[in-house]
């Protein structure tokens, strides 16, 4: 049940959208597919789910090849893309009922799995209206619904939350997490606090190139920079104190309160006590942090790849 992505390139024209990026999916795990707008994931996630051919390279699913055997590999595979296509004068019931169709599942069982199903995404009270009277959240529901119908081995989300408020994100959260003891899942977003709470490894892609790829607390250790908060008990010389040795970056958080980034295994408390020493100044507050998720993402994406 794995997904194996092998030197994949794709090129619209002069522009490589992807360029020679490899990694794999393995049973069980949910991994987080990263990247600024433009990145080349929605590019990738269509190569591997069949729906574009690759320029070169080769995505294979359960060993089979997705674009030598394409239906073989959506047999097994659930997909919603970005833009979640659905058809919106169908009832929710009626359109899942002509998914399962598509994808040859008996009566029996497919009256069974759409109530599974109805039930899992929480579209029971909606399952008799018409698509186009659904809110946004409910629709994306939908989506995650026809990707589901015919119990994939692996699942490719992409922005599988956009549109849904905060207790509808929580709730596919805990879906996604349930169904993926069983399943390959990967899955795209900009939230990052959703793959800190659900992903076992991060994927970041940035101008078509592959720029992390690890378990999410391992990536948290392996950028070493950590962030001071300083505060004193009166104005300071920003600049004296930008240029204290291990200081990468500084930016004033409100009067006299000051976040100090370090440069790569810096301690600055040191530095910064010594600094208040010398000013003759009092500290307030001295606290230190780690990166968070999305400022290592800003880091490792305002990287430009090496041609």
């Amino acid at each position: 049940m794995s997904l194996q992505v092998s030197n994949l390139t794709k090129i619209y024209g002069q522009q490589k959208a992807v360029n020679n990026i490899s990694f794999e999916v393995q049973p069980g795990e949910i991994v987080g597919f990263l990247g600024p707008n433009g990145a080349g994931k929605s590019t990738t996630m269509k190569i591997s789910t069949g729906y574009m051919p690759p320029t070169s390279g080769r995505v294979l699913v359960n060993g089979l090849d997705v674009t030598t055997q394409s239906l073989q590999v959506r047999k097994i595979m659930g997909y919603l893309p970005e833009h979640n296509p659905l058809y919106l004068d169908m009832y929710v019931h009626e359109y899942l009922h002509f998914v399962g169709k598509v994808f040859d599942l008996t009566n029996h069982y497919l009256k069974s799995r759409i109530a599974e199903i109805v039930s899992l995404c929480g579209l029971d009270r909606e399952q008799n209206k018409k698509i186009e009277q659904l809110s946004k959240g409910f629709r994306q529901r939908v989506g995650l619904a026809q990707a589901l119908i015919h119990n994939p081995q692996v699942l490719v989300l992409d922005e599988p939350t956009t549109g849904l408020d905060p207790n509808q994100i929580l709730e596919i959260r805990k879906l996604i997490k349930e169904i993926s003891a069983s399943k390959t899942v990967l899955f795209s977003t900009h939230i990052m606090q959703e793959v800190q709470a659900i992903c076992n490894r991060v994927i970041v892609i940035n101008q078509g190139e592959l720029v992390a790829d690890a378990p999410v607390a391992d990536l948290l250790k392996s950028q070493a920079q950590v962030q001071i908060i300083v505060e004193f008990d009166a104005p300071v010389d920003e600049q004296k104190l930008a240029t204290l040795p291990g200081v990468q970056h500084l930016v004033m958080v409100t009067p006299n309160v000051y976040k100090l980034t370090t440069v790569q295994g810096a301690d600055l408390r040191p530095e910064v006590f010594r600094f208040a020493t010398e000013q003759n100044l009092s500290l307030v507050g001295l606290r230190q942090e780690q990166l968070s998720l999305e400022e290592i993402f800003r880091s490792l994406t305002a990287q430009t790849p090496a041609e």
